[in-house]
């Protein structure tokens, strides 16, 4: 509750900011004179902006039961079903959620996430290839990695960010537009052509430089689940279960839930910039050092 109140405070400060500046600046009353109210406009881009994100978070489980193929265990059919049960109900109990649904889907990839609306109201799946390649004691380690994801919040966490973002690149796209229209073509009424190219171009610009703050705070996410999951499970564990995927270079998982898997792609330069995951070698050495820290 703390995390969803921070951000929601951070959002209305930073639009009373902007409104406070486009006053001062003299920009409002202008774009009101000429047919652009901002407070509207605001109201406006933040309805679109955090209603498709958190339309995207309710319908979280159910479409990554889809997109996965995620076989979620109603009761265990095998000795495998029932500790992976067992693991997720011991490490939820520590971690003071309520028992995610838990289901497996059917990849050679090893691999797991973790997603849905709230802490208590979660699924973690695992990979058939995680079952099958991971020791116990690594397998523990990513289920506890997943569960640190749900008890941080980082879900609905992440998007509360992403609605903030969206809420500026609609709000300042169409101010863009609406400058560039006026002053640069001099349309007088309405809006001309060149608004809305102007504002497609500057929703597409701005669109990419949001993506880099989401992404941002995507990798620092991984870091604190590391942790989580070393609390869980052991830090050696942990050590162990990343080794073991830096070793293997699985697969990213699919675009929208990439940010949720377990271990994202590698990268450099600008395309780190865009990267869910830091790199695996990176993870292991901050566990490493928060260890010799103690």
């Amino acid at each position: 509750m703390k995390r969803i109140f921070l951000f929601l405070a951070t959002n209305m400060a930073i639009v009373l900011v902007l409104s406070v500046s486009m006053r001062l600046l003299g920009v409002e009353p202008y774009l009101n004179a000429n047919g652009l109210n901002l407070t509207s406009l605001l109201i406006f881009a933040a309805v679109m902006g955090f209603g498709g994100s958190f339309i995207s978070l309710a319908i979280s489980k159910w479409s990554a039961k889809r997109a996965m193929g995620v076989q979620v265990i109603e009761s265990p059919t095998n000795s495998t079903e029932s500790w992976l049960l067992d693991t997720v109900r011991k490490y939820s109990a520590k971690a003071g959620i309520k028992m995610p649904e838990v289901g497996i889907f059917d990849t050679p990839e090893v691999n797991a996430f973790a997603t849905g609306m709230s802490r208590n109201s979660s699924l973690v799946a695992v990979s058939s290839g995680l079952l099958r390649q991971m020791s116990k004691r690594e397998a523990e380690a990513v289920i506890g990695h997943e569960i640190a994801h749900v008890a941080n919040g980082d879900m609905v966490t992440l998007a509360l960010i992403q609605g903030v973002v969206n809420t500026f690149v609609m709000f300042l796209s169409r101010v863009i537009g609406h400058l560039v229209d006026r002053i640069v073509f001099k349309t007088e009424r309405g809006q001309g052509p060149a608004f809305f190219v102007t504002m497609i171009v500057a929703e597409l610009v701005l669109g990419v430089l949001a993506s880099i703050i989401v992404m941002w705070f995507s990798r620092q996410r991984e870091f604190r689940a590391d942790q989580g999951g070393a609390t869980l499970a052991g830090r050696q564990h942990m050590i162990a279960a990343l080794e073991r995927l830096n070793a293997q270079h699985p697969a990213p998982l699919p675009e929208k839930m990439a940010a949720f898997g377990i271990s994202g792609g590698d990268g450099g330069g600008i395309k780190r910039l865009f990267m869910t995951h830091p790199p695996l070698t990176e993870r292991i050495a901050a566990l490493r050092n928060s260890a010799g820290q103690r």
